[in-house]
């Protein structure tokens, strides 16, 4: 992707997001919608319910040995904020392989009239997001011209950023012992030159932090997919704008915020 392309992307992305003035809102929070929880073979499934409407989607990657409900927490309270999450049941998704096939999963499903899920997927936006090795396979998923936005929580070598075609929130933990933010997570940030990235390192974080109910990322994760996947302005202040007014960029919570020069300022 070229310099003017990539200008051109940042351009239509903050262009499509009203700039209004929205109230503070906990992400951290519930959302507003009941969750209930589908296995198949090779997928978990979080949902709203009812569906009503159309959702976006995420894919999830588990980290290396674990499965979906090691971070159920996490999976139901992105569910709960309107997400279909499919998370792959797999303690080996690095290639995104398995992750991308959540979405192949409910684009049928939202094909077929007697799927509980006919009408209600909203196969346009999805993003992908996992853990450790998992978060390797989101951004191996994310090369899929399918996937619009990535989240890699403290992410595994696999994958190429410079595959990547959309917005990246891209995570690690100041104590995580694993996945050395410096050695591992930054350089990573570092060669997204051609997308809008955020680089956010949480203060206190171990490698374990985002089981469970996600921990101090549960938030913004949330408010990153409501930005990019459901163009909600609520969630536009916590990554655009100035850095004196940006969320994320003041927040106490986090040691280390960098964003890119394809994110406005604006």
């Amino acid at each position: 992707m070229t310099r003017i392309t990539s200008l051109l992307l940042a351009f239509l992305l903050w262009s499509a997001i009203p700039a209004v003035a929205e109230p503070t809102i906990d992400w951290a929070a519930p959302g507003p919608h009941e969750v209930v929880s589908e296995a198949s073979a090779t997928h978990t499934i979080y949902r709203p319910s009812p569906l009503t409407q159309r959702h976006p989607v995420i894919i999830w990657g588990n980290g290396t040995g674990a499965t979906p409900s090691v971070y159920v927490g996490l999976l139901r309270h992105w569910a709960s904020h309107g997400f279909i999450v499919a998370a792959a049941n797999t303690p080996n998704s690095g290639s995104g392989n398995e992750m991308l096939a959540g979405i192949s999963y409910l684009t049928a499903e939202n094909a077929r009239p007697s799927s509980p899920y006919f009408g209600h997927v909203d196969v346009n936006r999805v993003g992908a997001s996992g853990h450790s090795q998992g978060g390797g396979g989101a951004i191996a998923a994310g090369a899929d011209p399918r996937v619009s936005t990535t989240v890699p929580i403290q992410p595994g070598p696999l994958g190429s950023v410079n595959a990547l075609h959309g917005p990246m929130f891209i995570v690690s933990g100041q104590l995580d012992l694993v996945v050395v933010p410096l050695l591992l997570v930054v350089p990573r940030y570092n060669a997204a030159t051609h997308i809008p990235a955020v680089y956010g390192e949480l203060a206190g974080a171990t490698h374990t932090t985002p089981t469970g109910n996600g921990g101090g990322y549960r938030g913004p994760t949330t408010a990153w997919f409501r930005l990019w996947l459901a163009n909600d302005t609520r969630a536009r202040s916590e990554f655009l704008g100035p850095d004196s007014t940006c969320g994320l960029c003041t927040s106490p919570a986090w040691s280390d915020v960098r964003r890119n020069a394809l994110i406005p300022r604006t």
